[in-house]
């Protein structure tokens, strides 16, 4: 189980934190709250919510879950005109933690290894002359053929016997067992398929890509996104959000080799080692359930806690609301606060120079103080810097940008 804060699903990317105005959000509104800055100050940051607040308050599915909503019902109020539909399928990921360039794995027994070149698929041997493999690997050799070795060394180093060059590039699999992948960072096992793919053609680079069942892939994300623990409804609600995010993106690949990434840029994805039954049981009381949008799965964002009120986002959908879910005693993000220094605000904005005021210039009109903070002017000695609310909440670690601000000299 992950602890809270939970992980906020598509997190804006700085250059997108930038932007003044969401797409498709409603008109802003003007604001006309402002404090002056003495030279020595503490600024109290008080805010609603944690993460953008588009579609599903993940704090709110479980007050929701608490009052007795059915897992169907949280969907249908958070993705209002959404449809239940089913998918299934693959999906391929890219496993961030493997940054090397080439595809290493423990050996056990049921390993295979396919040519993606002539599609052949070979088990691979568990004893060769005696001596036992303990680790293969997979990789581009000096004549840009994909090679497959092995030693007997499980750790540390060990020099690698050639067992045979392949026509493509290499996939490593176990059938239904899992294949423990060995990183930087330590061993991760994953279900299904391992890859060493390129980024991009003639690179001798290679990318560790995981292929892999839709619903092998959620066992990996839910509960990383929502407590195993929590009710069964909410934690339902969270597997059917995830899979039709999933599938969503999927339509639109990442990259040539891959479509899905690992990290909060997609889902945060972490293999067998994040499974936990609670989340297994949701996922498979909710086998290929998926939102629906004209015919299409939806864009099911989600993030930890709307504050009270969700936020508009890109589609119908992703509507601007009141959320009576989401305030209830077991969310620390519903409500919450920060002291910081004028220094602290310097240094995330260093062109205003010494800050001498804060002026909201508009909020979204939702909710206390006027809603969420669409953009907010900083002016110092140096100049004067206009920003959007989430590039204050990125700049200075804030939870949301539903916030409001006390200013005092210290």
């Amino acid at each position: 189980m992950r602890a809270a804060p939970l992980c906020l699903r598509a997190v804006l990317l700085p250059a997108l934190a930038l932007a003044l105005v969401s797409v498709g959000a409603p008109p802003a509104v003007a604001a006309k709250d402002s404090w002056k800055v003495p030279a020595k100050a503490s600024i109290t940051v008080r805010g609603h919510g944690f993460g953008h607040g588009h579609g599903m308050s993940q704090h709110g599915a479980e007050g929701a879950a608490r009052r007795g909503l059915s897992a169907a019902k949280i969907l249908d109020f958070y993705y209002p005109g959404t449809t239940a539909g089913k998918r299934g399928g693959r999906v391929s990921v890219l496993i961030s933690a493997d940054t090397t360039d080439d595809l290493v794995v423990r050996s056990r027994d049921g390993l295979r290894v396919r040519d993606l070149g002539s599609g052949a698929t070979t088990r691979l041997p568990t004893k060769i002359g005696g001596r036992t493999p303990a680790l293969w690997r997979v990789r581009q050799n000096h004549r840009d053929r994909t090679r497959v070795s092995w030693r007997t060394s499980a750790g540390g180093k060990g020099s690698w016997t050639k067992w045979r060059d392949l026509k493509g590039h290499g996939e490593l699999s176990a059938g239904n067992a899992p294949v423990t992948l060995v990183t930087p960072s330590g061993d991760r096992a994953y279900r299904g398929r391992l890859r060493a793919l390129p980024p991009s053609a003639g690179s001798k680079a290679r990318d560790t890509v995981n292929k892999l069942r839709l619903d092998d892939y959620l066992r990996g994300v839910v509960p990383l996104e929502i407590p195993a623990s929590w009710s069964p409804a909410a934690v339902r609600a969270q597997a059917v959000a995830a899979r039709s995010y999933a599938v969503f993106e999927r339509r639109t690949p990442r990259a040539a080799h891959y479509q899905l990434c690992d990290t909060s840029s997609c889902q945060v994805y972490g293999g067998v080692r994040a499974e936990q039954p609670g989340s297994d049981a949701a996922v498979r009381a909710t086998a290929k359930q998926v939102r629906l949008a004209d015919g299409q799965a939806a864009f099911t964002q989600f993030s930890s806690s709307s504050g009270g009120w969700t936020a508009a986002g890109s589609r119908s959908y992703l509507r601007a609301k009141p959320d009576p879910y989401d305030d209830w005693a077991g969310n620390p993000h519903h409500d919450w606060s920060v002291t910081l220094t004028d220094g602290r605000l310097e240094s995330a904005f260093p062109a205003v120079g010494d800050l001498r005021s804060i002026k909201v210039l508009d909020r979204d009109g939702n909710g206390q103080w006027g809603g969420r903070v669409r953009s907010v002017r900083l002016a110092g000695t140096r100049g004067t810097v206009t920003v959007s609310g989430d590039a204050l909440r990125f700049g200075l670690g804030l939870k949301s940008p539903w916030v409001t601000f006390r200013v005092r000299a210290r």
